[in-house]
């Protein structure tokens, strides 16, 4: 049974026993600032948990994309691990409890493949449940499950919590018994290789408190409203019901390590049981490439771009380990052209977006490829010299600042340096490393805290909201308000009153301020009262459903309970409407000059400016930036109607609604339309009514922000007008200089530009005449240092090339010439010299201390030191030799 259909048929058992069939959210979509991806079908129903939210549905099914990043590192090593894996659920929020969950799941499980279920053998299933849990044991009972096959087992394996106070329950899990060549007889307890779980059902029954572990907590009391949560992985069912050994074996991953090992010529041996051969690392490598090529298409897929921070670099690890695998292997060509388009066969089946979308996803992929061979030629060279140096010093740990800046300096992974070090039987100073990586991080964050929430703790915010709730937020309704001051943190903690010439930030219970969101910079404005005048710096939503502002108190003071008049500047919200309007134009005008691929990836605008990010590679011509710039002019001079809607998300996808890949979305969104279908966005941000009023677009930049993407830079409103003036008058003032009409510049300028090149060619012949008669009068007057000629020179011209001129002068005599020019000291050596046991890069770095580099023919280094000492010291290195 294919995957595709084991996703139908378990989507379509529990819609047709009343459950909501909620689709996949985005790999990345989460609030959890402790997670980087969905790791688990529960997570997008977690606030329902949690009691939250309300859930709006009582029961719903779903099949979920995963990746748990822990397990990157044991990929392949394994015939279970994978970091993309896909979770079937169904789920109760207080309706059905044991007695409905358990039937379900044995009902799908057993039913005849021709009567729509999986038709696995009742006598092969086997159940667990936790210690003292009798109901689920007695309802295994009555559903047909032997007491010879339902197990009692403990905490570590069949109790569930998520690791913090809160609900959790026990579990009742599903072995399948896949017979005797797979291990020892005996049911899970003796071996979950031949006993392999395919089912948790967990029970969320109790509240604990006091978590020390997985199996260190306390039971506070039953929750009133008793939750399911369960989890078939799909990989798993898969493999059962494909009857194969593994999940590398499965129809959504065999092609992909087939095409692999068809490319590099290599042998995949299919080996039984959880571990890879080892003494097969081609198998190991194999099964890298296909897990890490599926992972990235899926991400991707979901929006993810590769980078050095976050998800990200998440993305991009994965990809680079992949192209190494291949490259390890001996494929030496580009790997992701001949590997992406097999997984998208092996996944549109399921996610038949992927098809659709494959232009991007693959333009953003071939991209990276492109950077890492890249920075695979550079860093590898560098590496190879820091391991070459690490062995002739005797030492056998790589230093972790040389690791780091590998890392920092030309973004070579840090686990490419492990693995290559290792391949020359070195360690590396990984407490070095991590160090120095965790000194960069905490500066950055350190920067962004200062800037988003001014050092306050998020727990001071979560208590103001739990205290007077949420911000009645009125940005899209008025520009001013009178509010009352209900919170004022000041250096992180909560005080009671500030002063005039603090920098503070505060609650209000209601503002008309917009908090920085979606791109769009936050409101300007001011704060006044009788004894205030203050300017508003700031806005952020630091936690959901509170707004905090940050302002410098101008006159006055500002107490907690204060009312204030809160006023946006009028002048800066109408620039930030034009802004924001016009970057759904840029957008919609980017489409349809580009393509349905050219698709946002991150916008930021202020009054006046935009910028926006897009996936495209290569740059942009002249002409198509023109192109661009007049199709959003023509859309503003329509005055093409500005519309919002609410509608439920899905509604607003069916209907093309434009969404940015990766956020998260409530069920019912905000759709922003300018000429109703000419450009329809999910969109938080303040906008124009009609495009007119954004007055005139201009572009005024356009260059790469990354692989596979571009970014576009453009002015809108009075700041249009004012760019415009200013290119006007550079015109008007090149024309006059010039004494050209403006029209007659390109010509004049090309011209003049092509007689500029001419005089340099000519003073560069010059020189190089000048210097071949110094060279010339240098190698006449070297010095004979016993048997070694020696020319040591001060110079304002070219160094280098004055010392190798030189150097070749000297013919046959075995010889050294020294060149100080400004900050460098060049030195060079005859072949003769060479051959005699005179090497540049060793003289070098003699002189300057061990600084300096180069080849045994020339070097270079910094010439701090006086040039004459630097010359003598030469001398006497030359006559040594």
């Amino acid at each position: 049974m294919q995957t595709a259909e084991i996703k139908r048929r378990f989507l379509a058992h529990f819609e047709a026993n009343g459950h909501t069939v909620v689709p996949s959210a985005p790999l990345p979509a989460i609030s959890d600032p402790n997670l980087l991806f969905i790791n688990a079908g529960m997570v997008q129903f977690v606030p329902y948990f949690l009691g939250q939210q309300a859930a709006p549905y009582r029961t719903a099914t779903s099949v979920q994309k995963c990746i748990r990043t822990p397990d990157i590192d044991e990929v392949g090593k394994t015939s279970r691990h994978g970091t993309f894996f896909q979770m079937n659920g169904n789920f109760s929020f207080g309706d059905y409890f044991k007695a409905g969950a358990i039937p379900l799941a044995w009902e799908l499980s057993t039913t005849p493949v021709q009567q729509g279920g999986f038709g696995l053998d009742p006598e092969r299933i086997w159940a667990t449940v936790y210690l003292d849990d009798d109901e689920a044991y007695d309802l295994w009972l009555k559903t047909g499950v032997p007491v010879e096959r339902i197990v009692r087992r403990g905490k570590a394996d069949n109790f569930w919590s998520m690791g913090i106070p809160g609900p959790a329950g026990p579990c009742s899990e599903l072995y399948y018994d896949r017979g005797p060549a797979y291990g020892a007889e005996g049911g899970p307890e003796v071996d979950e290789d031949r006993y392999l779980e395919f089912w948790n059902l967990v029970f969320m029954q109790y509240e604990i408190t006091d978590v020390a572990s997985k199996t260190d907590f306390r039971i506070i009391g039953e929750l009133p409203n008793k939750n399911i949560d369960t989890g078939m992985g799909l990989e798993r069912i898969a493999s059962i019901l494909q009857g194969v050994d593994n999940l590398y074996e499965i129809d959504e991953v065999r092609p992909i390590l087939a095409r692999a090992a068809d490319l590099t010529g290599k042998r995949y041996g299919v080996h039984s049981g959880q571990a890879a051969n080892q003494s097969h690392p081609d198998d190991v490598r194999l099964r890298v490439i296909a897990d890490h090529v599926r992972t990235s298409l899926m991400l991707i897929g979901d929006g993810v771009t590769p980078s050095n921070e976050g998800r990200g670099y998440v993305l991009r690890r994965i990809m680079r380990r992949a192209i190494r695998a291949m490259r390890l292997l001996g494929w030496h060509g580009k790997a992701l052209p001949e590997l992406l388009p097999v997984a998208r066969d092996c996944m549109a089946p399921s996610y038949p977006e992927l098809a659709a979308d494959f232009d991007r996803i693959s333009s953003a992929a071939y991209a990276e490829e492109d950077t890492f061979l890249g920075t695979l030629r550079a860093g590898t060279t560098i590496l190879d010299t820091a391991i070459a140096e690490t062995k002739k010093a005797g030492r056998s740990s790589l230093p972790g600042d040389k690791a780091f800046q590998l890392h920092d300096t030309y973004g070579f992974p840090i686990d490419l340096t492990l693995e290559i070090a290792n391949e020359q039987g070195l360690t590396v100073d990984a407490d070095g490393f991590r160090a120095l990586m965790t000194e960069q991080r905490a500066r950055a964050k350190a920067d962004a805290k200062a800037r988003k929430t001014g050092h306050t703790d998020l727990s001071a915010y979560r208590t103001v909201l739990d205290a007077h709730g949420p911000t009645d937020w009125l940005a899209y309704e008025t520009l001013d308000t009178e509010s009352r001051v209900v919170a004022i943190w000041s250096g992180g903690a909560t005080v009671d009153t500030a002063g005039a010439g603090d920098i503070v930030t505060i609650a209000l219970d209601r503002t008309p301020f917009y908090a920085e969101s979606g791109g769009q910079d936050s409101d300007a404005g001011l704060l006044t009262g009788p004894n205030l005048r203050a300017e508003i710096i700031d806005v952020q939503r630091p936690v959901k459903g509170l707004i905090a502002h940050t302002v410098r108190i101008l006159e006055g003071s500002l107490t907690v309970g204060d009312p204030v008049h809160a006023a946006v500047d009028p002048e800066w919200r109408i620039g930030a409407r034009q802004a924001h309007s016009g970057t759904h134009v840029v957008h919609a005008a980017l489409r349809q000059v580009l393509g349905p691929n050219a698709l946002q990836s991150g916008s930021y605008n202020r009054p006046g400016y935009l910028r926006l990010d897009f996936a495209w590679r290569g740059g942009l011509s002249d002409t198509t930036r023109s192109e661009i710039e007049e199709v959003a002019n023509l859309a503003i001079r329509r005055d093409l109607p500005v519309e919002v809607r609410h509608l439920p998300l899905a509604q607003a996808r069916a209907e093309g609604a434009l969404a940015l890949f990766g956020e998260t979305y409530d069920d019912t969104v905000r759709v922003v339309e300018i000429g109703g279908e000419w450009s329809r966005e999910l969109c938080g941000g303040t906008h124009v009514a009609h495009s007119a009023q954004i007055g005139s677009l201009a572009l005024t930049g356009e260059s790469s922000v990354g692989a596979g993407h571009r970014r576009i830079e453009a002015v809108t409103g009075i700041e249009a007008f004012r760019y415009l003036a200013r290119e006007r008058d550079l015109v008007t003032q090149l024309a006059a200089q010039l004494k050209a009409r403006p029209e007659e510049l390109p010509d004049r300028i090309t011209t003049l530009l092509a007689r500029l090149k001419q005089t340099e060619r000519e003073a560069d012949s010059l020189r190089g005449r000048l210097i071949d008669l110094d060279a010339d009068t240098y190698a006449a007057n070297a010095v004979d240092l016993d048997g070694v000629a020696y020319a040591g020179i001060t110079t304002t011209g070219d160094a280098r090339r004055l010392a190798e001129k030189v150097r070749d002068r000297l013919g046959r005599r075995p010889g050294v010439v020294g060149v100080v020019g400004g900050a460098s000291i060049v030195v060079a050596v005859t072949p003769a010299g060479v051959q005699r046991g005179l090497a540049a890069n060793d003289l070098i770095k003699r002189l300057l201390a061990g600084k300096g580099g180069g080849s045994a023919a020339s070097a270079q280094g910094r010439a701090d030191a006086d040039p004459a000492e630097l010359l003598d010291r030469l001398r006497d290195l030359a006559r040594a030799a």
